[in-house]
């Protein structure tokens, strides 16, 4: 059984190191926000749901430091771990959760106490949520009916607190005994599909076959995909949906086929302020993620390379968006409209 991604306890934070997984399950320690920041920046911790409780617990290590109420000063620490990731909107949102708690604050030895348990509920909700999608997702297999399941990049347990938002619908169906196989893009250039998810399901004893993201044209048209669900790092108020890059391409790949492809995401990472997928932010990471692999440089030395981290795929791709409140389908951007 998996350990939590983040645990929190007596005003400590530790989490996974996902950086080495699969050859070693490592918790570390994180001390500070400092510390924090860069476990964010380098994906020691990743997955939208796992990033915002790991910033809330950022900004309580870093109010566990002051020596007076300074509301400013909090504010500003909260910035500083905006910056670290611009994609993912569970952080921002999870920092301006932990700046409204402030704000009702007058006393700094009460908030240090209370910062934790405020965050501690945070990490609670995820898991509870977390199955809510499970069970919501699974809803929408027809009952006793197996199924060969795709996925891409990491949606499970490593990108929450705890089970998962895809792999959540993925560990449902097994409980249900309707999981044929699971389908699990590499996930170029960091290889999340083969190290973390593979792994994960594997530790569950859930059937797993990774294939490269080429492979899934040819997959599909030999009627060996039943359906599709991956995560979201923030979804537009029209449904367009940010996730790791090469989803889209998925996507487009599964309309021609005919297979149905769900998007699987709490409320918090559907962005309303956002009009459409157009404008949220693409993170470009560091090119040595496409020109080395564990080290190893696999490229010719100085060639040119871009690598955006996200892609963002059209509403109209997206047969519906499995939320812990209802799965979303149709005129998505009339249900998301609903729900807030």
């Amino acid at each position: 059984m998996l350990p939590r991604t983040i645990e929190i306890k007596d005003q400590k934070v530790w989490m996974i190191d996902q950086t080495v997984i699969p050859q070693e399950l490592k918790i570390i320690e994180i001390h500070s926000i400092q510390e924090m920041f860069d476990a964010i920046k380098t994906m020691i911790v990743r997955g939208a749901p796992a990033i915002g409780v790991a910033a809330a617990a950022g900004m309580a290590l870093f109010i566990k430091t002051l020596d007076q109420l300074d509301k400013n000063k909090i504010k500003e620490a909260g910035d500083y771990l905006k910056s670290s990731r611009p994609t993912a909107v569970n952080l921002a949102w999870a920092v301006d959760k932990v700046l409204n708690f402030v704000e009702s604050s007058t006393d700094i030895h009460s908030l240090k106490q209370d910062i934790w348990s405020f965050v501690s509920q945070m990490a609670d909700e995820d898991e509870a949520i977390n199955r809510a999608m499970g069970k919501n997702g699974a809803d929408l297999i027809e009952t006793g009916k197996k199924v060969n399941v795709e996925t891409h990049c990491n949606a499970g347990s490593l990108a929450t607190v705890y089970w998962g938002t895809a792999l959540g619908v993925i560990r449902e169906l097994q409980e249900r005994g309707q999981i044929k196989m699971v389908y699990a893009d590499e996930t170029r250039p960091r290889l999340q599909g083969g190290k973390l998810t593979a792994w994960e399901l594997m530790q569950d004893n859930i059937p797993v076959t990774v294939i490269t993201d080429n492979m899934a044209a040819h997959l599909m048209s030999k009627g060996l995909i039943d359906v599709i669900f991956v995560g979201a790092d923030r979804v537009a108020a029209n449904g367009d949906a940010a996730n790791k890059i090469g989803t889209q391409g998925l996507a487009i790949i599964a309309n021609y086929y005919h297979v149905p492809f769900y998007i699987v995401a709490p409320t918090s990472t559907i962005d309303i302020t956002i009009p459409t997928g157009k404008e949220i932010p693409i993170e470009e990471r560091d090119h040595y993620e496409v020109t080395h692999i564990n080290g190893c440089e696999i490229l010719p030395t100085g060639v040119h390379v871009v690598n955006p981290s996200f892609d963002v795929t059209p509403a109209e791709l997206i047969a519906g968006i499995v939320t812990e409140k209802k799965v979303l389908m149709g005129d998505l951007q009339k249900e998301i409209k609903a729900l807030f």
